[in-house]
């Protein structure tokens, strides 16, 4: 008897726990959603700011986000996963090497991200940039903040979520299914490619989409490689700058000469970024059904 309320009492607390996070996103989506209806229209979402963006739409803001995420997504998903490849299949767990990398691993997943923005800004923008603008001649070009560096800095920021996630998702495919490809005289990348892969593209998707969600959200390192307060235009190539969602969220909300007059627009705004972060993640979640279904054949 003692044991059946226990049981229920954990089950009871559970279900109020989730309950009551359910609650509080949905309370916080409805609230944003009915404070920025007013603004929300095709016209917001289609055309460019205007008057120091306390007019117009937020177009140039949405296109800036996707791209700074597409390019992001592109850059540190493959070596985070490549990474976790090699912490998990290739390397040896007690190696000096293996420790250092885990260790450089758990670090960056502690610094904060406004120390990743003056990282990409000291190395990205005034190293890597002014160098390559020297040996093309002297001619400012990629010496600046742009989308390129920005969406690179942000690809650090989330290469320790995606090693974490996917080195995890390697060590859940049970070894017996390497052993056996092995037997049968498969090489070890073979084994990896053909079999443990597979079996773990689920959480490679996972960690791609928590990599997008915290990409789509962050600011503070794009603060300094990229994003731009007023730019009513797209970027045209991947050394311009660009209009973020996030940041622009922010100026409005702290350096607007009248927070009260865009306050319709910047709960607008915040409801475009959570429709346009729930919208990757979910073309993230589909690309994952599809994939897993592939592989579970």
């Amino acid at each position: 008897m003692k044991k059946k309320i226990i049981g229920w009492l954990v089950i009871g607390i559970s279900a109020l726990s989730t309950l009551m996070i359910v609650a509080a996103l949905v309370y916080m989506i409805a609230e944003i959603g009915m404070n920025g209806r007013h603004n929300l229209s095709w016209k917001f979402l289609t055309s460019a700011p205007t008057e120091g963006m306390t007019a117009g739409g937020i177009f140039p803001a949405i296109v800036g986000t996707v791209m700074l995420v597409i390019i992001m997504a592109a850059a540190g998903v493959p070596v985070g996963t490549i990474t976790a490849i090699y912490l998990s299949e290739y390397s040896r767990k007690d190696s000096m090497f293996t420790r250092s990398i885990r260790f450089a691993v758990n670090t960056l997943a502690g610094v904060p991200s406004i120390v990743f923005g003056l990282f990409g800004l000291g190395f990205f923008v005034q190293f890597v940039g002014y160098g390559a603008d020297k040996l093309a001649g002297g001619q400012l070009h990629w010496g600046q903040p742009n989308i390129l560096w920005a969406s690179l800095t942000m690809a650090l920021l989330t290469i320790p979520v995606v090693i974490v996630s996917v080195e995890e998702a390697l060590r859940a495919v049970p070894d017996d299914l390497r052993a056996a490809g092995l037997a049968l005289g498969a090489t070890k990348w073979q084994t990896i490619r053909k079999i443990v892969l597979p079996n773990a593209v689920s959480g490679i998707m996972t960690g791609a989409i928590l990599a997008v969600g915290r990409g789509a959200g962050e600011v503070a390192p794009i603060l300094f490689t990229g994003a731009a307060y007023f730019l009513p235009k797209l970027p045209s190539s991947l050394s311009d700058q660009f209009m973020n969602l996030g940041y622009h969220i922010y100026i409005m909300a702290t350096q607007s000469p009248d927070v009260e007059a865009t306050k319709g627009i910047q709960y607008a705004s915040v409801f475009v970024l959570l429709m346009v972060t729930f919208s990757l993640n979910l073309i993230a979640v589909v690309i994952r059904f599809k994939l897993r279904k592939k592989y579970s054949v």
